[in-house]
């Protein structure tokens, strides 16, 4: 296990996976080459053996992002995503969190009537309940403003009455569950020209700052163009990144190393958020 931390692996990660002891990732942030969208050079996708071992790897109360969408076939989505995050909870996982990755410069699609395609899901699965949780905090529209006997609904007690007065509005607030990015413009992202799907740096480094602390390991088994180790690396995380393709693994390693040779320039400190959270 200690021979694969901080490295690019090329191979099977079903396989490599296996070499890994139990209950030792803290935090996997990967996207499969789902439905056939992706041509991923002819590569097998096991994705039961892949859910089944993330589960044995990850720690209690760790968390696996699973970014993933659907193909239109025949007239109908193929609701796979779904399939699939039906089948991590019957491996053990917590379906903790449905969040969408919206583009804000999707890809414009054939007409077929339908409305354009502009998101993925993103699955954020848990090994029981979720140990860090560093919430991104955004601004409030109304900070500061008096509310003169506006309410809010109590969410987690079964009677839903209106009891808080919001006097004043707070500043900050937890972000919401779709976080948008721009796909493949800006300069850390242009690195990964290379591969056909990379997901944006800043959405790793966004889950990354979420879900764990310094020194974490964070895990890719299907790294591709390597954007999560890359991010891992900046963000003061060790990492493992796996992929089946020499080409890919070649581009992944030549990112990290940019990183690796310059982290003073990159780490990133945890963010500070005075908030009150119920767990």
């Amino acid at each position: 296990m200690e021979n694969c931390i901080n490295k690019i692996i090329e191979g099977n990660c079903v396989e490599v996976m296996k070499r890994f002891d139990n209950d030792v990732i803290d935090l996997t942030v990967t996207s499969p080459p789902y439905d056939d969208l992706r041509n991923y050079k002819g590569y097998v996708f096991p994705f039961e053996e892949i859910a089944k071992e993330l589960y044995r790897i990850t720690k209690p109360g760790g968390v696996v992002v699973w970014v993933v969408a659907d193909a239109t076939i025949d007239a109908t989505e193929t609701g796979t995503s779904f399939k699939q995050a039906l089948y991590f909870k019957e491996v053990g996982f917590n379906l903790h969190d449905t969040m969408i990755f919206r583009k804000r410069n999707p890809i414009p699609q054939i007409y077929r009537k339908r409305y354009n395609n502009e998101f993925e899901y993103m699955f954020v699965f848990s090994k029981g309940v979720v140990n860090t949780h560093n919430p991104i905090l955004v601004d409030c529209m109304h900070a500061g403003l008096e509310l003169n006997g506006t309410t809010y609904k109590n969410y987690s007690k079964n009677e839903q009455k209106r009891e808080k007065l919001a006097k004043p509005v707070k500043d900050k607030k937890i972000k919401g569950n779709i976080w948008e990015y721009v796909v493949g413009k800006k300069e850390e992202d242009q690195e990964a020209k290379g591969h056909p799907a990379p997901f944006p740096c800043q959405l790793v480094r966004d889950h990354i700052t979420s879900w764990t602390k310094s020194g974490d390991i964070v895990f890719d088994p299907m790294c591709g163009s390597g954007t999560t180790p890359r991010v891992a690396v900046e963000l003061g995380r060790q990492y493992i990144g796996i992929d089946i393709s020499h080409e890919y693994c070649d581009i992944a390693r030549q990112r990290v190393n940019l990183i690796e040779m310059q982290p003073a320039l990159f780490i990133m400190e945890e963010p500070t958020a005075e908030y009150d959270i119920a767990k």
